[in-house]
């Protein structure tokens, strides 16, 4: 006997968990960007202000 490979539609809370699962690591990753950004900007402009040069040869001095 064979077995239909579709179960039918889906209820409307599997519809959210598929949606959760599906772009739930790429909305975290992005926060994830946001704040971490946010953070090494807030840091930055903290070291502007405070004038201490950085002895960090790789630092980016654009």
């Amino acid at each position: 006997m064979i077995q239909p490979l579709h179960m039918g539609a889906l209820h409307p809370f599997e519809q959210v968990l598929v949606f959760l699962l599906a772009f739930g690591p790429f909305a975290a990753l992005a926060i994830v960007v946001y704040v971490v950004r946010k953070r090494d900007a807030a840091g930055e402009e903290e070291d502007d202000e405070s004038g201490s040069a950085s002895t960090d040869p790789d630092r980016d001095l654009t």
